[in-house]
């Protein structure tokens, strides 16, 4: 259901800048008002922390908790928060304090599963260079927690737990990644996550009725004209009673039949000219003859989508052929309805896709050029219409003759200018008559279009718009996908250089992302990518291996992937840079090789909401791509070397030890 309307390919040099190919923000159902209670925060924390997003987590849990709401579940998420996405040595002096302080309120809470969940984590954070027979208690316990619990504490510890401690809970992390990394129908729902928000149904409303003119200069014309025929069958009359008798008769049956017959005819061609008009001559203030950038892709994506929804018996190139004008027409009202700043052209190809789609259909039901066909006047009212127009020329001939036969010279010159005025006046109020009935006519036809097509968008919109709302995996949903990703990832690469967490001193994975691709956040998140790049450093005693692989996030499929091995001294320095317009580059320079750039992120400040902070968002998603931690580390081995290993090895860092 996803189709790519832009037909890109992006075949740019490593580290060179690139347009994005698509990007969405949807709105949050995470929402936070002024006056929100303490419980409210809470679990707006808890929502954050299960969507990947920590920073906030342990903003919104921690006021939560200065605000008096403080319980063993409350200080479960909020020791999850505090260590999610970091390792131990990222955790500062003041932040050990707090959770000193935090593990000696265990005791004050209330028995129950959160008080025994809590218990756990700080007795997992204390076990972490303990041996495997001081762990092997708290690791029953841990197994002993509820799913919910159990699989928390291993998402949010993952870079804390190390050693023999994660060898222990290594096997059953793996097993459940693979059971839970395609489900929830995964494969056929991430598409929705990346497609924009739609925007709502429009339709071109009728034009303004122009028949104001026509109907202020009809009373004088027509009256002009009953004046002057009425003068002239006076004449007449004088003339030849009989005669004139007879030829009034005749007179009024032929003008009401042409009037009759007459007015639908004229009103067919005088639409049809107008139609042909507006296809074929475009106002230069129409913003589809402008050429500009949104007009374009709009032209573009009806191309696109008009070439893929082909009826049966026609070529794409055939079908486009017989539908230019079609699309042209089409291109011209969808630009001049949306054409606004910050309206991206995805949020329209719900519509045009439609109207593609409805294009092909009414042409499989032989419908699609009856704007041509329709109302058409018959044959044989146009040949009444004809004969009666005739006979009136004949009558009003007639009844000059008769006129003539009884009249004097200055009778006879009378009657010449009476119809001379009678044929002016009534051809003048005859225009006037059709033009304002036409136009009346019009605008009630034009009207029951727009509320037709109107209708049938919203019907469109709101299929479309059920679709996504249906399909479109959640912030959860979507993180846990990404978090399985990961740790198949890692129990790889692990299984490939034979190494076990007793042989890691520490690792981190930078996910960074990999053109061309799509990427969506929700309000207030990460920035989630359709493509990814992994970079996976493990550090062990002897240095660091370091492997890279482009991820299709859709379906897990993997490629391109790089290994590479250096020693602590042959990385030479790590240096950030920052661009507003750009993003973050994160450089790494070895000493036995060139420097290589890694684009953490692109530049997001234009997509963001007017009540979001860009440092926040920033943070955000520097923490969400694992930046913080990975700068951390690499910047530490690249200074110190083997110093920065030995102080930070697991077995050398100073015990957690929980309050009494």
């Amino acid at each position: 259901m996803n189709d790519d309307s832009s037909g890109t390919h992006n075949s740019a040099a490593y580290g060179s800048t690139v347009g994005i190919q698509a990007e969405v923000v949807h709105n949050s159902n995470v929402f936070i008002h002024p006056d929100a209670t303490p419980q409210e925060k809470y679990k707006v924390g808890v929502r954050f922390l299960e969507d990947g997003v920590p920073s906030r987590a342990r903003d919104m849990i921690s006021d939560a908790i200065a605000h008096g709401h403080d319980n063993a579940e409350v200080r479960f998420h909020w020791v999850l928060a505090m260590l999610s996405a970091r390792a131990y040595h990222d955790l500062s002096t003041e932040e050990l304090h707090r959770l000193h302080h935090a593990s000696g309120l265990v005791r004050t809470y209330a028995e129950g599963e959160w008080k025994d969940a809590l218990r756990v984590a700080f007795e997992l954070l204390a076990m972490l260079s303990s041996t495997d027979g001081e762990t092997g208690r708290v690791l029953e316990r841990l197994r002993a927690l509820s799913p919910r619990q159990h699989d928390a504490i291993l998402d949010h510890l993952d870079l804390v737990l190390t050693g023999g401690l994660k060898d222990s809970l290594w096997a059953e992390n793996r097993e459940r990644a693979e059971t839970t990394r395609f489900g929830n129908d995964r494969v056929q729902r991430v598409w929705a996550y990346f497609e924009p928000d739609p925007i709502g149904p429009r339709a071109l409303p009728p034009r303004p009725s122009t028949a104001a003119a026509a109907q202020a200069a009809l009373p004088v014309r027509a009256g002009l004209f009953v004046v002057v025929t009425a003068f002239l069958w006076i004449l007449a009359l004088v003339a030849d009673p009989a005669a004139a008798g007879i030829e009034l008769l005749v007179a009024l049956g032929a003008g009401l039949t042409a009037a009759h017959f007459g007015r639908r005819w004229w009103y067919q061609e005088h639409q049809l000219k107008a139609r042909n008009h507006e296809s074929h001559s475009p106002h230069a203030g129409d913003p589809a003859s402008t050429g500009d950038g949104f007009t374009n892709r709009v032209r573009h994506s009806f191309d696109h989508y008009f070439s893929t929804r082909v009826p049966n018996g026609f070529a794409p190139h055939e079908w486009l052929g017989h539908t230019v004008h079609i699309r042209n027409s089409l291109a011209a009202e969808i630009a001049l309805l949306y054409r606004e700043s910050r309206i991206s052209v995805d949020r329209v190809n719900w519509l045009i896709r439609y109207l593609a789609e409805d294009a092909r259909n009414r042409h499989n039901n032989g419908t699609l050029f009856d704007h041509r066909h329709q109302n058409q006047t018959p044959a044989v009212a146009k040949a009444l219409c004809v004969v009666a127009l005739i006979a009136l020329g004949i009558t009003t001939l007639a009844l000059l003759g008769t006129v003539v036969s009884g009249a004097g010279a200055s009778q006879m010159l009378l009657a010449i200018v009476a119809v001379g005025g009678a044929v002016w006046s009534g051809r003048a109020a005859a225009s006037s008559w059709l033009e304002a009935r036409g136009e009346e006519h019009r605008l009630a036809e034009e009207t029951q279009e727009y509320q037709e097509r109107l209708t049938a968008r919203q019907v469109a919109y709101q299929n479309w718009k059920s679709v996504l709302d249906t399909t479109r995996p959640s912030e959860l949903e979507m993180e846990t996908w990404l978090t399985c990703d990961k740790t198949l990832f890692v129990d790889e690469a692990l299984r490939h250089y034979q190494l076990t967490w007793r042989d890691l001193i520490t690792h981190t994975i930078l996910m960074t992302p990999a053109r061309p691709y799509k990427r969506g956040r929700v309000k207030g998140g990460p920035w989630r990518y359709s493509r990814y790049n992994f970079r996976l450093f493990l550090v062990t005693q002897d240095g660091v291996r370091e492997i890279s692989t482009e991820f299709d996030f859709t379906d897990a499929k993997r490629g391109n992937e790089q290994r590479s091995n250096y020693r602590f001294d042959a990385l030479s320095s790590v240096q950030v840079t920052e661009r507003t317009h750009v993003g973050y580059d994160l450089e790494l320079i070895l000493t036995n090789g060139p420097a290589r750039n890694i684009r953490v992120k692109d530049a997001d400040s234009h997509q963001l909401a007017p009540d979001e902070n860009a440092q926040e968002i920033a943070e955000i998603n520097l923490n969400a791509a694992g930046f913080i931690h990975t700068f951390r580390l690499l910047e530490g081995i690249a200074a110190d070397g083997k110093g920065w290993i030995e102080r930070n090895n697991p077995n050398n860092l100073p015990p957690f030890r929980a309050a009494d």
